[in-house]
């Protein structure tokens, strides 16, 4: 039997954030259980914390069908439990991740903070598919000469779709068939939707829908608000400077709001450093047998 919490993370106001799902001794558990173990809690990531070789622990993230890289929300979660629980105190530590090794900063007051990878920008996209997709009309993104929909990555690739309005963000009906297929023509996991309209003071107002591993839409993805970031200032739709600090709300319109906050260092027009900030509750904890959903 196996302790699993569930953890709210990139919390607005105490309240909404992402449900993550946490083992933080997954030693001695398989592959194939974790990966059982995430099918059974059924949230968009399950983090397990092992042992690691190189850094302070490693992390490992569970999709319900699939392993992935690298989880923004998964990685917040998993170190307010770890503080919560007394296993480790506030502090600066690293992680193993298959995305590569993470630093982590957890302040006194329960924040935490995380590195992403430097910025990839691969391809850009033309906007009548995904529109299409999306279940909206080409005008309402933005227009492709001030920012086109782009393949970027801070640790997991996915497309970026600049949108107009919040009343346009609004109106997204997502085909997720159809996302999962064109995301997997472009070797991306999902599509993430942002506008520069905001409820409540953001930089940016998000969505995020990644079918390919088995995400409908999801309240926060820090790792896809880092690359928004990144792709902000890239594209000059926001004031450059060598600390750059941004926030990106998201989860309203399943009714979870989140809040993750983004600090980008930069040597002029380089990147240095990426950072994604967030805070998270408790919200249970349950036992559970792995190997048995799957039998």
């Amino acid at each position: 039997m196996v302790d699993t919490y569930t953890v709210n993370a990139f919390t607005r106001g105490g309240r909404g954030g992402n449900p993550a799902g946490v083992v933080l001794d997954a030693a001695a558990l398989s592959e194939s259980q974790m990966q059982d173990i995430a099918a059974q809690l059924g949230m968009s990531e399950t983090a397990f914390v092992v042992p690691s070789s190189s850094c302070d622990l490693r992390v490992r993230f569970f999709t319900p069908n699939a392993e992935v890289r690298l989880c923004g929300h998964a990685t917040i979660a998993t170190w307010h439990l770890l503080l919560e629980s007394g296993t480790w105190t506030a502090g600066h530590y690293s992680m193993e991740t298959l995305a590569g090794p993470q630093s982590i900063d957890c302040d006194e007051s329960g924040l935490v903070t995380m590195s992403q990878n430097l910025p990839q920008f691969g391809a850009t996209i033309a906007t009548e598919p995904i529109a299409s997709v999306l279940g909206i009309q080409p005008d309402d993104l933005i227009p492709e000469q001030q920012m086109p929909v782009q393949i970027a990555s801070t640790g997991l690739n996915k497309i970026f779709a600049p949108i107009r309005s919040l009343e346009a963000i609004a109106r997204i009906q997502p085909d997720l068939a159809a996302i999962d297929a064109l995301s997997r023509a472009h070797n991306a996991i999902g599509i993430y939707c942002f506008t520069l309209e905001t409820l409540d003071g953001a930089t940016a107002h998000c969505r995020n829908f990644a079918p390919v591993v088995g995400i409908s839409e999801d309240s926060a993805t820090g790792t896809s608000a880092a690359a928004t970031a990144c792709l902000l200032v890239h594209h000059s739709m926001v004031k450059k400077e060598s600390r750059t600090e941004l926030s990106f709300e998201q989860g309203d319109a399943i009714d979870q709001p989140s809040q993750i906050q983004v600090r980008l260092e930069l040597d002029g027009s380089d990147f240095r450093g990426v950072f994604v900030s967030g805070r998270a509750n408790t919200k249970g904890q349950q036992t559970i047998q792995p190997g048995n959903s799957h039998e």
